[in-house]
């Protein structure tokens, strides 16, 4: 299905990928047809509606689309059995089918682990990569235990409670006092998945690869993002980024926690904007 709305506003489409239907919102370019697109991955367990800001903003030469991750938002769970490599084949085939040439992804947190995989994948279709708190290692046996012990509190529990703590966890504390809209939305999208692709997605976090080995071969602009008070990924996580990607940019948001782009939305579609303009015009 579907909706269509002005055409600087977004639309929202399904696509089928394989096993699975993915859902995504699309904001066409003001060109016919746009050679430059943008793809925005979430982060867990959220969906595509964290990136709306970003794609009302995002500069009129681009076409923007913010997708939902197999098992999120409104793209469906397939088989079930979730894992980076997983969601970023899922990303792989959905850039195919709509036939996008020239790509650049940006990836939050578990979506620049997408990002960094669909990369090792078809790094020589892309054009950019924005990593936004978010890193390279796999994890370590102590976070493997910490996400395990999270399934079996969202099993025990239910989602409530999950949803409540992964706010002060996410948030800079200015945020959850000032930027309740922010808060609702999280706690939102988290309540519209199934607890069963939570658990999944955990489990497909825990086992992921380590994409640090690939890190030099990233020859595409990449730009690094971070929040300042980010509780989940330190500073020796983002700076094995820095320190490895050829051609890298690094911003670091003051006020923001582990979400920039919903903590300081103004702030983060200037240098989203900036550093699309700064990509050198395509080649055909």
């Amino acid at each position: 299905m579907l909706l269509f709305m002005n055409k600087r506003e977004l639309k929202r489409s399904k696509i089928r990928i394989g096993d699975i239907s993915i859902s995504y919102y699309i904001r066409p370019s003001i060109l016919a047809p746009s050679p430059k697109t943008i793809i925005f991955i979430h982060g867990f367990p959220f969906n595509k509606n964290t990136w709306k800001q970003q794609l009302q903003h995002l500069d009129e030469d681009y076409t923007g689309i913010a997708i939902d991750v197999r098992g999120h938002g409104l793209s469906t769970n397939g088989h079930g059995f979730f894992s980076i490599d997983v969601f970023a084949k899922d990303l792989v085939e959905f850039i195919r089918k709509l036939d996008l040439n020239h790509v650049i992804l940006c990836g939050i947190s578990m979506g620049g682990y997408i990002a960094l995989r669909t990369y090792e994948l078809i790094g020589q279709q892309l054009k950019g990569l924005i990593l936004c708190d978010t890193n390279s290692l796999a994890d370590d046996n102590k976070a493997k235990q910490k996400r395990f012990d999270a399934i079996q509190a969202l099993l025990k529990y239910g989602r409530r409670p999950f949803a409540i703590g992964f706010i002060g966890n996410v948030f800079h504390d200015k945020t959850i006092r000032e930027n309740p809209e922010a808060v609702e939305l999280i706690k939102s999208c988290i309540r519209r998945n199934e607890v069963a692709s939570i658990c999944a997605t955990q489990l497909a976090l825990a086992s992921r690869t380590d994409t640090s080995h690939s890190l030099k071969t990233i020859i595409i602009p990449t730009l690094v993002i971070k929040g300042k008070h980010d509780k989940l990924m330190s500073e020796e996580q983002t700076n094995i980024l820095i320190e490895n990607i050829p051609d890298v940019r690094y911003m670091e948001f003051d006020e923001s926690g582990h979400l920039p782009n919903l903590e300081e939305p103004e702030k983060f579609n200037t240098v989203l904007n900036d550093f699309l303009r700064s990509i050198p015009l395509f080649s055909s």
